[in-house]
């Protein structure tokens, strides 16, 4: 693993925020650029992982200190898999709060969401100077937390028609393998979801596109978005992937993590 981290980055979510000469700095963060070893080498900020605390905390370091903010104001939550959105006002300590996603307009805190999998998804409103966080596994995505994060981004004074959004590594249409249960689900609240599942080898089961139901969704809610298509499960060198752990029998995975914060130059 290098010295610094190699965080992936999108055009859509650069330049300035607002009127006051701040900016917006962003990251889809990768295992590159870590301390971790073994099953977390890497970047591996994942609190809830069984991973060495210190390593966890050198890491989180790294990557505040990427995007321009001290350790203590990268903020990530307890994620539960809700569509709970926090406003975050200040930097918080332990327990963490547990939400999905989180919103700001205070320059100087970075809001992370974690994954091995899931969907991160960052937003920003440049105009307004607001940005927000999102942790889009298929049950808060198929709930409403991308819709909750725009609308409590509208909250603090951003426009519908400014807000972009980014999805960071999420685990890729060729190897999201779903049973029948999943897809009865999606079809009894919308017939129409069927377009997201294509046949697998494997009987009753089916490949769920997570990647064009997240980002159709933020079309949908009238947000300009944009995917990285970027495979978690496939690319072992760069992300943690809570399935291919789960397909290997591992003891536990690495998180990786994407984040955004308003920057004071």
């Amino acid at each position: 693993m290098t010295d610094k981290p190699q965080p992936l980055r999108s055009a859509l979510l650069e330049g300035p925020a607002g009127q006051n000469g701040c900016r917006i700095a962003h990251g889809f963060f990768t295992r590159k650029g870590g301390v971790s070893s073994g099953i977390y080498a890497g970047l591996n900020v994942g609190s809830g992982s069984n991973d060495t605390p210190e390593l966890v905390a050198e890491n989180r370091r790294r990557v505040a200190e990427t995007l321009g903010v001290s350790a203590d104001r990268l903020m990530t939550v307890h994620q539960v898999h809700s569509t709970d959105v926090l406003h975050v006002t200040e930097p918080f300590g332990s327990p963490r709060p547990k939400a999905d996603a989180m919103v700001t307009n205070i320059p100087g805190i970075a809001l992370g969401a974690l994954s091995a999998d899931c969907g991160p998804v960052l937003f920003a409103d440049h105009n307004a100077g607001v940005i927000g966080s999102a942790h889009a596994g298929w049950r808060g995505a198929f709930d409403g937390v991308l819709e909750n994060t725009i609308d409590s981004m509208i909250g603090l004074g951003a426009k519908r028609e400014n807000i972009v959004a980014v999805l960071g590594p999420a685990i890729g249409p060729q190897n999201y393998e779903v049973g029948p249960e999943f897809y009865a689900q999606f079809i009894a609240k919308e017939p129409a979801y069927a377009s997201y599942f294509m046949v697998s080898n494997k009987k009753d089961h089916k490949f769920f596109d997570l990647w064009r139901f997240i980002t159709d969704r933020l079309a949908k809610a009238n947000i300009r978005a944009h995917a990285l298509r970027q495979c978690t499960y496939a690319d072992e060198n760069q992300f943690y992937s809570y399935r291919r752990t789960t397909h290997r029998k591992e003891a536990d995975y690495g998180r990786q993590i994407a984040a955004i914060a308003i920057i004071e130059d």
